[in-house]
């Protein structure tokens, strides 16, 4: 699989990995081994069904020379996908502050990171393309504190925040990333992308509800242009791990819904047959849920939040969508040749968008058989 030619189809996918590791260098470890087993097995199968041409990943640990990302690149050539382009940057998950940040009375938890994680580095985000990264270009937003946020909803001293983490509080958990990409003989397109914390796991402050929030509202105050950095005025995509559903599960929802419906951005709904079956057969709190199982993204269990769409890809109203779909089969056999084995394969799914190159003069057909 050679680079993406100009008037190819282009896929984008994002893919909550889960391959974050317990310790630093034990995830390294894990890549290593052939053939790949466990988790870095089933992510690898995922991978190479699906064969986006970017991908970006979430729950990947960082490290500086990046060893890690480079041998999960080996796995997925050694699969039959070739990523020659690879981009990564420091997280704030695992980044230890000095500082009480969830004011639970203690200091040097992996709370008090600058985004929930045990090590630095503690999962991270990734970019593997077979499009050349304009890394020098990248713009990283993850350093904007969220008490600058441009109407922003970060608790007070009253609300668990005090004023000493308040000074030091980074928005982004794990990261915000405006990424240049350039096809071959054509003009650069932007992608925007990120991975918010979940909106639980804390107290009636809702600090983490608050949170989540606010790293969706991040980008509508980016679009708007009143966050500070000008956005780009050609194609974008805006792809990452919202960690929010729509209309299920708990959250605030405003800025995820001003997102769906911007008048720069589509949402080409992607959708399983999968995701459908699973719910009907997990049954619980998923017969609660409004929103169509169809558009889920990760298979949560039943007596928790129930499955949810929470990863997104929206384009740019520049391109024009052929196809999009959620990797969730529903054929036991051919799960299980895809996703990995039930114990080891992730609770996510991979969302992918195959979109034609902006501008699209005529319609165009997928140059490839749509995943399943």
């Amino acid at each position: 699989m050679g680079p993406v030619a100009a008037d190819e189809t282009l896929r984008i996918a994002t893919f909550t990995t889960e391959l974050q590791a317990r310790g630093p260098g034990l995830l390294l470890r894990d890549l290593l081994r052939r053939p790949p087993e466990g988790r870095v097995a089933a992510v690898v199968a995922t991978v190479a069904a699906a064969a986006p041409d970017v991908l970006v990943l979430q729950g990947i640990d960082y490290d500086r020379g990046g060893a890690a990302l480079a041998a999960l690149a080996d796995r997925l050539a050694e699969a039959g996908v070739r990523y020659p382009h690879r981009f990564a940057l420091p997280p704030n998950a695992g980044a230890m502050t000095d500082h009480d940040l969830d004011g639970d009375g203690r200091t040097g938890t992996p709370r008090d990171a600058q985004g929930y994680g045990r090590f630095a580095g503690h999962g991270g985000m990734a970019l593997l393309s077979r499009v050349p990264v304009d890394a020098g270009r990248a713009v990283d937003l993850s350093a904007v504190l969220w008490r600058d946020l441009p109407g922003g909803d970060m608790p007070g001293p009253g609300e668990g925040m005090s004023p000493k983490a308040a000074a030091v509080q980074r928005l982004s958990s794990v990261g915000h990333w405006i990424v240049p990409l350039r096809r071959a003989g054509g003009p650069t397109f932007h992608l925007l992308t990120w991975h918010a914390t979940p909106p639980v796991f804390d107290g009636p402050e809702d600090r983490n509800g608050r949170r989540n929030r606010d790293e969706a509202a991040l980008w509508l105050r980016y679009l708007d242009g009143s966050l500070g950095p000008d956005p780009p005025a050609g194609p974008l995509i805006l792809a990452g791990n919202a960690n929010l559903d729509p209309a299920d599960g708990e959250g605030r929802r405003d800025a995820l819904a001003a997102l769906l419906t911007h008048p720069r951005l589509t949402d080409p709904a992607p959708r399983s047959a999968g995701g459908t079956a699973s719910a009907a057969t997990q049954g619980g709190v998923n017969g609660t849920h409004r929103g169509d199982p169809a558009h889920d993204t990760a298979d949560w269990s039943d007596d928790g939040p129930g499955n949810l769409r929470v990863s997104y890809v929206l384009p740019s109203r520049d391109w024009r969508v052929v196809a999009s779909g959620v990797l969730w089969p529903t054929d036991s056999a051919e799960a299980a040749r895809v996703l990995g084995p039930l114990d080891s394969r992730p609770r996510h799914r991979l969302v992918w968008v195959d979109l034609t190159w902006p501008p699209a003069t005529s319609p165009a057909a997928p140059t490839r058989a749509p995943a399943q």
